[in-house]
């Protein structure tokens, strides 16, 4: 008696990518970067935001990659439509705050500022974007704790509309309950600079930490710094024996000074 055939794997999703730069040597570029590895396809290409919406209505894509600065219709302007259709993974030279915060508050899935990542590092990102996890690179990641860092200082997201806004920009990126959590600490986060430096941690530390209070996942913050969530574990593990934590919310909640020790 024969055995019956083994049954035939499913062919490999691919991944459908529209690409939107207004420099075609960019454009080019990225098409042949991304082509020449198995399981993504670029479906069209847009020199201008008018252009991208046409082609993510008819082409539907998996993904989005976004310039900031072109003509006519811009990025950010295309934003709010492209982000219904797609993920959107912000790909550009700009890396301004405040144009960093805007795109993350239209809804960005991720921000890469050109020169600051590898081509694996944007091969991983675009797949990562694709599946809904986040990607910054430094620059992107430096506005959105910046933006967290002076929210924290000046008080609360009522009397000072900024922090919603970088608030807003993260959620993106954060998971509801998480955020929920997060929320509830908030309501009297002007005591937050106070006592920081009595935690010791490191710059890369206190980066993770503040991301963490974001609201982030250990995948998220892995993203948008670039490491793996092995070295993100360790570090959190050194952050919590430093502010003597035993999870995320009792951590946050000392680090952002809204944290009273019943001891």
């Amino acid at each position: 008696m024969t055995s019956p055939p083994p049954p035939v794997p499913a062919p490999p999703t691919t991944l459908r990518v529209v690409i939107a730069d207004d420099n075609p040597v960019v454009r080019a570029g990225l098409t042949a970067l991304l082509t020449g590895h198995p399981g993504i396809t670029v479906v069209a290409e847009a020199a201008d935001g008018q252009s991208a919406c046409a082609a993510a209505d008819r082409h539907r894509p998996d993904v989005i990659l976004l310039d900031v600065r072109m003509p006519g219709v811009d990025g950010l302007t295309a934003l709010p439509h492209l982000v219904r259709v797609a993920p959107v993974l912000m790909l550009t030279y700009s890396g301004e705050s405040e144009t960093v915060r805007e795109a993350l508050r239209r809804g960005a899935g991720g921000y890469l500022v050109h020169g600051e990542f590898t081509a694996d590092q944007l091969i991983t990102a675009v797949r990562d974007t694709g599946a809904g996890r986040t990607h910054f690179s430094p620059t992107a990641a430096g506005a959105v704790l910046q933006q967290l860092r002076s929210a924290n200082a000046y008080g609360d997201a009522v009397a000072h509309p900024p922090y919603s806004t970088v608030y807003s920009a993260v959620s993106q990126a954060s998971s509801p309950r998480s955020l929920e959590n997060l929320s509830r600490m908030q309501s009297d986060v002007g005591q937050s600079s106070g006592g920081r430096a009595g935690f010791r941690l490191s710059a890369r530390e206190a980066e993770i930490m503040d991301l963490i209070a974001s609201g982030m996942t250990n995948q998220q913050i892995a993203g948008a710094c670039f490491i793996s969530e092995k070295t993100v574990k360790n570090h959190i593990n050194r952050i919590f024996a430093k502010l003597h934590s035993a999870s995320r919310a009792e951590a946050s909640a000392k680090w952002l000074g809204n944290w009273s020790d019943p001891r």
